[in-house]
């Protein structure tokens, strides 16, 4: 149990709002939940979130230690009070999540901790108890890949430290098989093929380059792509990488001359579509492991897909 004070400066505020300031890190949610169940009294008694707190008050907090600390990026989940997943597969090892556009996995550029899918997948595995982090001296659950914030699909996090080290190793070796649904502008011929080339990446302006030859810091790129369906001068491509570079696909496709629908960055946003994004979905994750895989043996052989992609629906259902 904590106690606070009220001093002169705090005086005349809402015990929810001089809570949001003094403790960040308690959710609003929780604090209305606590407020309710009296863990959080002042002067000993129950109040009501709307109470006008006096100079001279002493508020009472039976809530745990964690939620005092200073809100930074290892503590984000403490912000999520409904932790939002859309799990595809889950055991004791790994989650995959189907993470939808618009969401970051990490937090960059200022953004708010409590909002990205680490910070959910965290929240949502210490509600379950899953996790401990007061016990954990390093650990804490992480994800193996990375999905741009307007491209949804499969990401996988490894909820120890062992399955961590071997997702890693086999997303390095090659073991796993990612395949991406797009929705390219034309139609690709031939229907079916693999694109090679170099990709350059530009920090400053973030967005990469895909040319025929080596140049200096470039890296090699190859994807290989399936045409599914066309409509309406729109195609429907499977793709599966080959190497995974940033914005790999979207830039190797638009270099062909087939630029994804919705992708302003590599191609020329279409006033006859309401899409505004790229349409470009990792669908399917493949476990193809040719070593050694240890606790996460089990995971060879096995395919996970999600159920629906959006943009599949819209244009080709």
């Amino acid at each position: 149990m904590k106690e606070l004070p009220i001093g002169k400066n705090d005086a005349g505020q809402r015990l929810d709002r001089f809570l949001a300031k003094s403790v960040p890190l308690l959710p609003a949610s929780l604090m209305q939940k606590y407020i309710r169940l009296k863990r959080i009294k002042l002067n000993g008694k129950r109040a009501a979130r709307d109470t006008h707190l006096c100079e001279g008050d002493t508020l009472q907090l039976y809530i745990n230690d964690e939620f005092f600390e200073k809100p930074r990026e290892d503590n984000a989940y403490l912000r999520v009070s409904s932790p939002k997943i859309s799990i595809v597969y889950e055991d004791e090892n790994i989650l995959l999540a189907d993470k939808k556009p618009g969401q970051s996995v990490h937090p960059h550029d200022g953004e708010e901790y409590g909002r990205t899918l680490i910070d959910h997948i965290q929240a949502y595995l210490y509600a379950k108890g899953e996790w401990h982090p007061r016990e954990e001296h390093a650990f804490a659950p992480a994800l193996c890949n990375r999905i741009d914030r307007n491209t949804g699909g499969i990401v996988i996090a490894a909820k120890n430290a062992e399955a961590l080290r071997i997702l890693n190793q086999k997303i390095k070796d090659r073991e796993l098989e990612k395949r991406y649904l797009c929705i390219v502008h034309g139609t690709p011929k031939p229907a079916e093929g693999t694109l090679k080339g170099y990709l350059f990446k530009d920090a400053l302006k973030n967005r990469v380059y895909v040319t025929q030859q080596p140049q200096k810091g470039s890296k090699t790129c190859a994807t290989r792509y399936k045409t599914l369906k066309t409509k309406d001068g729109l195609s429907l491509v499977e793709c599966e990488l080959i190497t995974g570079r940033t914005h790999q696909i979207r830039a190797q496709m638009a270099a062909a001359g087939w630029p994804l629908l919705g992708d302003g960055k590599y191609g020329k946003l279409d006033k006859r579509y309401d899409r505004t994004y790229q349409a470009l979905y990792s669908y399917k994750l493949s476990f193809r492991f040719t070593s050694d895989a240890g606790i996460l043996s089990y995971l060879d052989g096995k395919t996970f897909q999600v159920q629906t992609v959006d943009f599949v629906q819209e244009f080709f259902g």
